[in-house]
Parts: structure tokens; C-alpha cells; sequence
């Protein structure tokens, strides 16, 4: 529809955009684009599409999404569900089922999975929280008996506010997970919205190896895209 409608170089809207069908044909296109949705989870799925299909060679921008702490604690007061999907994006994590609607506190909000047994097929799994409010050590502990319940390799905890000192003695004492690719990783981590936008990332094998297998990948494509819109 739209080769049959349109010329390389023509403009394609889409205002319900979802999980990106429609950008990502008109990339492959080489029309210009404009992505509209509601929800930062859909804006997130769209990312990793995009990602998945060109790799670092699409170029676009995201109008409506938090690039400050200020519009983070903006986002978190008007809407917790989608900070938490905002935040999830963040880390390139998948929401939990139970997490994708609003409803009551599952314990885990998202998951990141990875392979990094070479010799066996088995998905590995890391456990995400995030937390907009009010926390304390005992966020911290339920956190690693979530981990240790769902029997899970890594926990991380996403937090608008600065952890307190025992917050950060209690992920510590919780000891390493030890890869079988050979690096330790802490086995809790915790990560502040502020550390996030300043480009920190979660020390797990995913990043360190390139081995996500959190979302679904789409047919890599290489073609070298103009610069695009992605609005909320």
C-alpha cells in the first residue's frame, strides 16, 4: 500500500503506529516518516524494531518522551504505568505480562533474557523493578527473594530517588552471578532515572556480549535512512 501510494522522498503518517509496521516499511521505503502513539510501550517496541531491522544507521528523533530528570519526576507524577514503561525502555526491557495493563503490583515489572551458555540453549533472565516513590531497604530484600524465587541471574532496581546507604549495602552483600563466559556480574544492582540519562548501563551479559534475546528480532536491514520523527 504504501510503495503503491506514495514516492521515495514522500512523507507517510501513521497516527496509531503500535509495534512500528508501518515506519519500518516506509523506511525500507525510503520515505520519510511520522509515528504517532499514546503509549511510551509502544514508542519502546518501536525503538527495538527499528533498531533490530537497521541497526545504528536509522536516524530519527522522539518528541514527548522525558530527556531530563525533571521531565522524568513530570512523568512519574501524571502517570506511574507509563514512567514505568518509560524506564523499562531505558534499560531495553521487556514489560511483565501482568505489567502491561494496569493492575496491582506483580513484583516484577520487566525482564531482559539472554543466552550466554555457549554449549547449552538455556534463557537466562534478568529481573527489572522500578520505583517512582517512596523506598527503603526492604524494596531491596524482596527483590532478591523475587530473583532467588523465579530463579533468575541478575535483579535491577530502577529508582527516580538516590538509594540510601543500606539500600546499596544490601545489593552488595548479595554476591555475583558468575557467567559462564567468565565475568561476574552483581547479582543486585541498583540504577538511579539521573544515572540512566547520563548514559549508565546495567553490568549483565546482554551488554557486554550482544546476546539479547529479550525481544523478537526483525529481519536485519541495511540501508542508510534520513533523518526521522518519532512522536508520543
Amino acid at each position: 500500500m504504501i510503495k503503491a501510494s506514495s514516492s521515495e522522498g514522500d512523507i507517510v503518517l501513521d497516527p496509531f503506529c503500535g509495534c512500528g509496521t508501518t515506519i519500518t516499511v516506509a523506511e525500507k521505503l525510503k520515505r520519510k516518516w511520522i509515528g504517532i502513539d499514546i503509549t511510551h510501550l509502544a514508542i519502546s517496541l518501536m525503538k527495538h524494531r527499528l533498531e533490530d531491522t537497521f541497526g545504528n544507521e536509522v536516524e530519527y528523533d522522539v518528541i514527548g518522551e522525558p530527556v531530563d530528570l525533571a521531565g522524568a519526576k513530570e512523568l512519574a507524577n501524571q502517570d506511574r504505568y507509563q514512567f514505568q514503561w518509560w524506564a523499562l525502555g531505558l534499560v531495553g526491557a521487556r514489560p511483565a505480562k501482568s505489567e502491561q495493563k494496569k493492575g496491582p503490583d506483580k513484583g516484577i515489572d520487566g525482564y531482559i533474557y539472554s543466552h550466554d551458555d555457549l554449549k547449552k540453549k538455556e534463557t537466562k533472565e534478568v529481573i527489572i523493578q522500578v520505583k517512582s516513590g517512596h523506598m527503603n531497604i526492604s524494596n531491596i530484600r524482596d527483590l532478591r527473594g523475587v530473583v532467588k524465587r523465579e530463579e533468575a541471574q541478575i535483579g535491577v532496581f530502577i529508582t527516580l530517588r538516590e538509594p540510601t546507604k543500606p539500600m546499596k549495602t544490601e545489593a552488595v552483600s548479595s554476591g555475583y552471578y558468575k557467567s559462564p563466559l567468565g565475568h561476574n556480574y552483581p547479582k543486585i544492582q541498583i540504577l538511579t532515572i539521573k544515572e540512566l540519562l547520563e548514559g549508565k548501563k546495567m553490568d549483565h551479559p546482554v551488554r557486554a556480549r550482544g546476546i539479547d534475546a529479550t525481544f523478537r528480532k526483525a529481519e536485519r536491514y541495511g540501508q542508510k535512512g534520513e533523518q526521522k520523527e518519532m512522536e508520543l
